[in-house]
């Protein structure tokens, strides 16, 4: 071997050898920072994780909040073990002075959620705002049912029969050891926040008790789809509760199913209940459902006019009659 070549084999082994202790003072590097230092968090800390955040922003906000003092070799270790899909939104508690492998291990197998991120839509009923918080393993919907069925508040001085109507949909953050009273206390709560001031005497103006007008405006919520015709819809109930005539509202005969009906029969329309408005005048007993903040302000602020009728004809809309003559027609023209 002549001289270049041995200066130039001896060049490549020393690339080898140092690229080895390279990889071997890396992989050391890495094994202690994932598997033996414990420099965080220094205190008991907990850590949101917003809804649709990906791996990075939740690395992002572990170490933001102290919990973790190495980005990098979290991520990488997240990857290597192909969890880094694999994190819930929700709020997370970590001990003091974790590893990596221990923080990543809490954070996707279990031990460190503390609570969960649950959205609660417009117009559920409490039966299924009790289901919803089950299936996010916040309890059992028995437990909920039962007590959304058996407490009650006083609101605007009358004391309300049961908390359906007044479990205010919104997104919230529950704790996975809260019992029903505390969930319930959440949402409770949050309602009493969206009801505006006013409330009260608008109501007392209208010429009924606040909870009256909740349940009038659960009515909204489940019947209407636009909101720009919340107000106008109010305004019919209004209009025909004045007159006397039933409000004759499908959603208050679905509400007497336990479960969901896409249709509602003529069968279903001679069912003996206080909560069928087709057989008894005024409104139902309670709420139908949970209302959102619009149709609260549009069962306080209904929009005048001359309509007692109205039928859906699509795109979100409804056609509104001032006679019940113009109301057979417009049945005839959408319905048939």
């Amino acid at each position: 071997m002549n001289r270049l070549r041995k200066s130039l084999f001896e060049s490549g082994v020393a690339i080898v050898v140092m690229a080895g202790v390279i990889v071997a003072v890396a992989g050391l590097w890495f094994w202690s920072v994932v598997y033996q230092e414990r420099p965080k968090p220094e205190i008991e800390t907990d850590v949101i994780v917003p809804r649709g955040s990906s791996f990075g922003a939740v690395t992002q906000e572990l170490a933001d909040d102290g919990v973790i003092a190495h980005r990098l070799p979290f991520l990488l270790l997240a990857r290597l073990r192909h969890v880094d899909t694999d994190v819930k939104a929700g709020e997370y508690r970590f001990p003091p002075h974790q590893t990596l492998d221990e923080v990543l291990r809490k954070l996707v197998e279990g031990g460190a959620q503390i609570a969960a991120w649950v959205t609660i839509p417009e117009g559920y009923t409490a039966a299924q705002i009790a289901n919803d918080l089950a299936a996010h393993d916040l309890g059992r919907a028995q437990s909920y049912r039962d007590y959304f069925a058996r407490r009650t508040i006083v609101l605007g001085g009358v004391r309300t029969k049961g908390l359906e109507g007044y479990l205010f949909p919104s997104t919230y953050l529950f704790p996975l050891a809260a019992p029903p009273s505390q969930a319930a206390k959440i949402l409770v709560d949050e309602f009493r926040r969206e009801l505006p001031a006013d409330a009260e005497s608008k109501a007392r103006r209208l010429g009924y008790t606040l909870p009256q007008v909740v349940t009038l405006a659960s009515l909204i919520e489940r019947e209407a789809k636009a909101d720009d015709e919340r107000a106008l819809m109010a305004g019919v109930y209004y209009n025909r509760l004045r007159k006397g005539m039933p409000l004759e509202v499908d959603a208050t005969i679905e509400y007497i199913f336990p479960e969901h009906k896409t249709e509602i029969t003529r069968a279903d329309l001679q069912i003996e209940s206080p909560y069928n408005t087709y057989k008894h005048v005024g409104l139902p007993p309670t709420p139908i459902a949970n209302p959102g903040r619009a149709s609260l302000l549009a069962a306080l602020n209904p929009q005048p006019s001359d309509y007692y009728f109205y039928v859906y004809k699509g795109n979100g809309h409804h056609a509104f009659a001032r006679t019940l003559e113009e109301h057979n027609a417009n049945v005839s023209r959408y319905l048939r």
